[in-house]
């Protein structure tokens, strides 16, 4: 459950519903398996999984959910090989070729056919709205992922104002600066880096497991270059990755709060789930605005 790379939205509106009506709405769009000709299916999840039966779990205020998306996987090598097959019999009976067009209308036979019996595979995405603090926060580690769950949630719910983090500064210009002179309080830096030369089509550095206030980076610091990804620790806390893109990825939990998580008593699974949110939910609540105040602050325009 322990959220892995995240994705933040701010609300622009305050967030009114409670976990009871936000169940209701949600239980509109719950998951059906793709049926027919579908190609994939999305709706909503128990973010809580077989333990419990509720689309919302709520805990401290804060609200989470699941998106279930299932797809049907043709591979385009088995449809290619059908095509061929299904135009080589033609040529040979009809002793002709198979244009362009006639083989694309085969192509759309062959997968009218097949997806019925193509196998399935289901992705869960999960995310938790904190109406207190003013955030979505996607457990994704891209944006792609995480609009189109907020996409299917402003369906759902009928309008949801919401935009993706931004802060004062480039994030890039503020990074840099961390590895020029010191990371900022709180914060100590790891050791795994990406470094981009500014122009387009510039040289990409990565590095893993080196000092990054050795020389090597700071060579390249001096060249011109710019931190695009950075590896910090918070506070003993939490490790991560932060991007340019503002996005955090690699997010893991070290042992002071895998500890804590542990010596709470937990009856069953489902107790053992809203535990280790209530703890997950309690340290990003501090984490975030951490790393948002080391970006300079958000951006208000």
């Amino acid at each position: 459950m322990w959220f892995r790379n995240l994705q933040l939205y701010r609300l622009i509106n305050d967030f009114t519903l409670d976990a009871e009506a936000m169940h209701t709405l949600l239980a509109e769009r719950a998951f059906k398996p793709c049926g027919g000709l579908d190609t994939h299916s999305i709706g909503w999840a128990p973010p809580a999984g077989r333990e419990s039966n509720r689309l919302v779990h709520m805990t401290n205020g804060r609200l989470m959910i699941c998106m279930r998306r299932e797809d049907r996987l043709l591979p385009p090598a088995v449809v290619r090989e059908q095509v061929d097959e299904r135009a080589e019999a033609i040529s040979a009976a009809e002793q002709r070729s198979v244009g362009r067009k006639e083989r694309s209308q085969l192509r759309d036979e062959i997968v009218v056919d097949l997806l019925p019996q193509a196998f399935t595979r289901n992705r869960y995405h999960h995310a938790y709205i904190d109406p207190r603090a003013g955030w979505i926060v996607f457990d994704s580690s891209t944006a792609k992922q995480a609009e189109e769950m907020l996409s299917l949630l402003r369906e759902t719910l009928g309008s949801l104002r919401a935009k993706p983090l931004a802060v004062a500064s480039a994030p890039t210009a503020a990074m840099t600066r961390w590895l020029e002179k010191s990371p900022p309080k709180g914060f100590e830096l790891g050791d795994e880096c990406e470094l981009k030369a500014p122009v387009e089509n510039g040289a990409i550095v990565r590095g893993r497991r080196v000092d990054l206030a050795g020389g090597d980076v700071s060579s390249h610091l001096d060249d011109g270059m710019q931190v695009s990804r950075v590896a910090v620790d918070w506070q003993e806390r939490i490790s991560c990755l932060l991007c340019e893109d503002l996005g955090i990825r690699r997010l893991r939990f070290l042992d002071l709060v895998m500890n804590e998580a542990a010596d709470v008593a937990a009856d069953d699974a489902l107790a053992r789930f809203d535990a280790d949110f209530a703890l997950m939910g309690m340290e990003l609540a501090r984490f975030l605005p951490a790393v948002i105040e080391a970006y300079g602050g958000l951006d208000e325009s």
